[in-house]
């Protein structure tokens, strides 16, 4: 209970405000996604953003309706608008989920939709991955259109793929998913207008393998949604300042955190005590009032 307490008294500040120094660092492209979990035994749904390595958004949403993704994805738009009131990010990364899309849409108007490239793959290993040779030669031609060099090559090999779909591919479903994949080629091509953004969502993928971990030790979230979404954010905070692994540590040695990275530099060496300054003004980056 000690450590639950303190998790939500780094919770009361705001995650964005807390993580993000300036206007000028909040980054061009983000990613997000839902994840299943339990609120008091009742299913409920965690609406992920993340962005610059960090997580700039964590907020529960009763269901996975336009409306309700919206509010709950609002939160880290709020955040952001706090920093810089004009902010539109370049693209967002999501899944297929109609309801995902059109809140992003609906949030940041002229942003782009980019489509998540992993999570349509997924789909085809899941009812293909026993088909063991046949199933490495389809892997492979379906990661070698996403590693082509341009938009025109990614639609040949995608093309390609299509027409030898009916030939090559024995089993109706697996099929059926290669085909819906080529289907998206468009959707998936305007990565390539945008260089830099996430074409899958690996970036917000891992945020929340890690929070699998803390949900499974706490048995999912308890008491009322302010509460847990508070005990969230405090989470949040410690994944954006506390060390990287050891690997990158040693590469950027002097930025050892995703906060530190995103920013370019840290007010205290100790990561804790960087955590603290940061979060020192709750979160609050807006400019005054006038009195």
């Amino acid at each position: 209970m000690y450590w639950h307490r303190l998790g939500r008294t780094l919770g009361r500040s705001g995650l964005v405000g807390a993580t993000v120094k300036g206007p000028e660092r909040l980054p061009g492209h983000l990613v997000a996604d839902e994840k299943h979990t339990t609120l008091a035994g009742e299913e409920v749904y965690l609406a992920a953003t993340a962005g610059g390595e960090c997580c700039l958004g964590l907020a529960l949403a009763e269901k996975a309706d336009q409306d309700e993704l919206t509010r709950a994805y609002g939160v880290s738009r709020d955040g952001v608008r706090d920093l810089d009131p004009e902010y539109r990010p370049r693209t967002v990364n999501t899944d297929g989920w109609a309801a995902t899309q059109a809140a992003w849409r609906a949030l940041f108007q002229g942003a782009t939709i980019i489509l998540c490239f992993l999570h349509a793959s997924l789909e085809i290993r899941e009812r293909a991955k026993h088909l063991k040779e046949t199933f490495d030669a389809l892997r492979g031609r379906v990661w070698g259109a996403y590693h082509a060099p341009d938009a025109r090559t990614f639609s040949q090999r995608l093309r390609r793929l299509r027409e030898g779909a009916p030939k090559h591919i024995d089993k109706p479903i697996v099929r059926e998913k290669v085909l819906s994949l080529c289907e998206e080629r468009e959707a998936f091509a305007l990565a390539y207008a945008h260089p830099g953004c996430p074409r899958t969502s690996n970036p917000v993928d891992r945020l929340l393998r890690r929070l699998d971990c803390h949900l499974s030790c706490t048995q999912q979230l308890h008491g009322k949604s302010a509460a847990a979404e508070q005990g969230l954010r405090g989470w949040a905070l410690i994944h954006n300042f506390a060390p990287m692994c050891p690997w990158t540590v040693r590469e950027t040695p002097e930025l050892r955190s995703p906060a530190e990275r995103l920013n370019g530099k840290r007010y205290h060496p100790d990561w804790l005590q960087n955590l603290l300054i940061s979060a020192s003004l709750g979160g609050d980056r807006r400019a005054p009032r006038n009195p």
